[in-house]
């Protein structure tokens, strides 16, 4: 009897691919989906805070303006701004564009136009 498993080819594993922005990407959109779930509780009990009273309210959105507050929500707006600009580049994709060399331009934007849009948002509600 021989010993079959000898024989047979390696699975590739994590350590053989090279990684490459549409990887790191598609990786980072999984990511940021579970995060905006989660987010999502967070506006969901601002919302019923606000239908609590003004008490609750005044509670919320103390926890909320709160550094560690603000620090979650200055995430969860860059998981928001990333996950939209990762949706619209799989939009692009579905209509059979952006295949070539451009779509690792497209995984960089994605990520920079995140961080880009966050900031600008978080400077227009500051200011």
């Amino acid at each position: 009897m021989t010993n079959v498993t000898q024989n047979r080819p390696l699975s590739p594993h994590l350590t053989i691919y090279k990684q490459i922005p549409t990887m790191v990407m598609s990786i980072m959109h999984r990511f940021t989906g579970m995060a905006l779930y989660a987010g999502t509780l967070l506006v969901a009990w601002s919302l019923v805070a606000a239908a609590s009273g003004e008490a609750t309210f005044d509670w919320v959105n103390g926890i909320f303006g709160s550094i560690l507050g603000r620090l979650v929500l200055f995430g969860y707006t860059w998981a928001l701004m990333h996950h939209m600009l990762g949706g619209l580049r799989h939009f692009v994709w579905d209509m059979g564009k952006g295949y070539g060399p451009e779509r690792y331009t497209y995984g960089w934007l994605t990520l920079a136009g995140g961080v880009v849009l966050t900031a600008l948002l978080w400077l227009f509600v500051l200011i």
